[in-house]
């Protein structure tokens, strides 16, 4: 077994030292959401925290690990005799991306079930978790159903398995511990809500910092097993610090002038319902246990808000995780009452008043020095000045980049047919989990029975097989795999026309309010969506297909525009993106959204070359949308016609705003040549 990285030694990343090791005080508290990206100690952090728990008791020879003191009562290993358990390590166990869901929860042996009336049940991950860790390492590219399971599991404290009627339930409680990169796609926001508390990690700026953490890396990989030894102290230390605060932690008093805090300041901050409440009440309890106190106070509750708040506050998916510290000191210092337990500091018979000490502020050791330097705020690439003017060095014939208007709700835009892609909520599919509409012979390990058509099969044959009992006599042949029928999520490919014709600002803010409201549709359907912008004398592709819609939302606002317009270069560049993209994920379907006035200029035949960059996608029924941008009185049409040759639908940039876009999921299925 390899030597794990001590977590002690894990230079700065103060926030997620300390919610890791609040959610190892007290597990109540809900699990971690570690956002941040590549490259800063996410995983590193998590896994070496297992190895400072404290060991479990746990009953010989059961696969739950129940507590010999207080066994499961339902436990399918059970009942328990009253014996003496055996210790053995905390586990961190690992779910990988493409687990599936008998993996993760177990699964029954239908056949026996159905044959013999035994529930003969194979465990799953949350039964090998249970009392440890259950990390997920880009938690956000998890199917949803998955995400579903386990938060359900984490909250309820036990997992559920049933197929047909059959059920076995056993205890699931684990700290559950999530990393993601942003870029990569963002969990829903009601996922959001179900981990306890979340922190924003980045790679320090400090150049003194940033060396020590190369230097402990280096000397890790070199020689673990020495590394290790060098911080076995400090590891010691805190593994038994965290032993002293599960003690103490049933003995901490939330007072009333605490608990007022809790509530008004989620009140003031907005968040949706009351588990932020809960969570900031368990969070700062296990801060006062942490730091070796009896009492609640106000820093607590500060610190409390700190992780527990800033994923609660998004009100749309493009809105930044954060929380405005200004205006928590403010609802803290208004609600700040008489009661002795909501102070700001430690009192006088306090007897550590050292902040960094086991009766202050709560922080993990740190040997190495703490990143103090601010995130500034960085300006947008190409903001325009108060004039209106373009900044300094931006190209000739090029305009500043206009803000978006204001999203608007759209209705769904959908591929025809039935596809097999990956999970979501766009165009329908054949998936695991949704409507049943029929029933085959199983291809490999049966997932899903279909109980009527394994019945009908197995009827026949019943006397052959000599039955004589009241129970059916069922074998391999006759079971039956359900057909199950939900939505996939697609691949949206916009393709945007940012030439000078287009840069009227009134216009372009228009155009990048409508591809913006698509991007929100985008994200709540579960689309991966990719970016093609055109003007100039070529196109480029602004953003490859990716599951991160804020992303295309950041390219989109900074998108400047002027210049000629190479239509057929934009086709010709998404096209290009198309079959690339059919290669890494032949499964995903396309709906290309293509966002133009229809012109075409700049070299020789330019209409007539776009109209055979637009023939290519309708030669191989790719699903399409042409929003026509064009204004003022005389119109040319030229997008239609755009639309004709691309064998797609038309809709004008007004319609895209009224209730006539519902049309457009008709219009897209009928015109569409895409084979079913």
């Amino acid at each position: 077994m390899s030597t794990p990285y001590p977590f002690t030694a894990v230079v700065g990343q103060d926030d997620l030292r300390l919610a890791l090791l609040l959610n190892a005080v007290s597990p109540a508290v809900g699990g971690v959401l570690v956002r941040g990206e590549k490259g800063t100690a996410k995983s590193t952090a998590v896994r070496a925290l297992s190895a400072l728990l404290p060991e479990v008791a746990v009953v010989p020879g059961c696969r739950f690990s129940c507590d010999p003191t207080a066994p499961d009562p339902a436990c399918p290993d059970g009942p328990h005799e009253a014996a003496t358990g055996t210790q053995r390590p905390a586990r961190m166990v690992e779910l990988p991306v493409g687990a599936s869901e008998d993996r993760l929860v177990g699964s029954l042996d239908i056949e026996r079930a159905l044959a013999e009336g035994v529930k003969s049940f194979e465990p799953g991950l949350l039964a090998d978790a249970h009392r440890g860790i259950l990390y997920v390492d880009e938690v956000n590219l998890l199917h949803d159903h998955l995400v579903d399971l386990l938060l359900d599991a984490a909250a309820m404290g036990a997992s559920y398995v049933e197929r047909e009627g059959v059920s076995v339930r056993h205890a699931a409680r684990f700290l559950l511990v999530g990393t993601m990169n942003p870029e990569e796609g963002e969990l829903r926001p009601q996922l959001l809500d179900r981990f306890g508390l979340t922190v924003e990690v980045a790679a320090s700026r400090e150049p003194d910092q940033r060396v020590e953490v190369v230097r402990r890396r280096l000397a890790y990989d070199d020689d673990p097993a020495g590394f290790a030894a060098r911080w076995a102290d400090e590891e010691a230390a805190v593994r038994a610090r965290i032993v002293a605060a599960r003690a103490l932690l049933p003995s901490v008093r939330l007072g009333d002038g605490p608990l007022l805090q809790i509530a008004a300041t989620c009140a003031a901050f907005e968040v949706d319902g009351m588990r932020a409440d809960i969570v900031m009440a368990r969070t700062a309890t296990a801060l006062a246990a942490w730091a070796g106190r009896t009492e609640v106070i106000a820093e607590d509750v500060r610190q409390a808000a700190l992780l527990a708040l800033p994923h609660r506050r998004r009100r749309n998916p493009f809105d930044a995780p954060g929380i405005d510290e200004a205006k928590l000191d403010e609802t803290l210092e208004e609600f700040a009452g008489s009661d002795e337990t909501s102070g700001e500091g430690p009192s006088d018979d306090d007897p550590d008043p050292d902040p960094d000490g086991p009766g202050g502020g709560g922080q993990p050791p740190q040997d190495g020095p703490d990143d103090g330097s601010p995130a500034g705020d960085v300006p947008a690439q190409g903001e325009p000045s108060d004039d209106g003017q373009a900044p300094a060095g931006q190209g000739a014939g090029e305009q500043a980049p206009v803000r978006a208007a204001e999203p608007f709700r759209t209705k769904t835009l959908s591929v025809p047919g039935i596809g097999q892609g990956a999970a979501g909520r766009r165009s329908r599919a054949r998936t695991e989990h949704g409507r049943t509409t029929g029933a085959r012979r199983p291809q490999g390990k049966l997932s899903k029975l279909h109980l009527a058509a394994t019945v009908q099969a197995a009827a026949p044959h019943q006397r052959a097989r000599g039955r004589s009992g009241p129970g059916l006599v069922v074998r391999r042949d006759d079971l039956r795999q359900a057909l199950t029928e939900g939505r996939e999520g697609n691949l949206v490919l916009f393709v945007v026309d940012a030439s000078g014709s287009m840069a009227a600002r009134q216009r372009m803010g228009a155009v990048k309010g409508a591809v913006l409201s698509l991007l929100l549709d985008a994200y709540q359907r579960r689309d991966k969506v990719g970016l093609v912008t055109f003007r100039g004398s070529a196109a480029e592709v602004a953003l490859p297909p990716t599951s991160s819609v804020d992303a295309a939302a950041t390219r989109l606002e900074s998108l400047p525009t002027g210049g000629r317009t190479p239509l057929a270069a934009g086709l010709l560049r998404a096209h290009e993106v198309l079959r690339v993209e059919r290669l890494r994920d032949p499964a995903r379907r396309a709906l290309v959204v293509v966002v133009t006035d229809g012109r075409a200029t700049g070299g020789p035949e330019p209409v007539a070359l776009a109209g055979r960059a637009a023939r290519l996608f309708a030669a191989e029924g790719v699903a399409s949308v042409v929003v026509d941008c064009e204004t003022g009185a005389v119109r040319l049409g030229l997008a239609g016609q755009l639309a004709g040759e691309l064998g797609g639908t038309p809709v004008t940039l007004d319609e895209l705003r009224a209730d006539s876009i519902a049309g457009l999921v008709r219009d897209v299925q009928g015109t569409s040549r895409r084979a079913a």
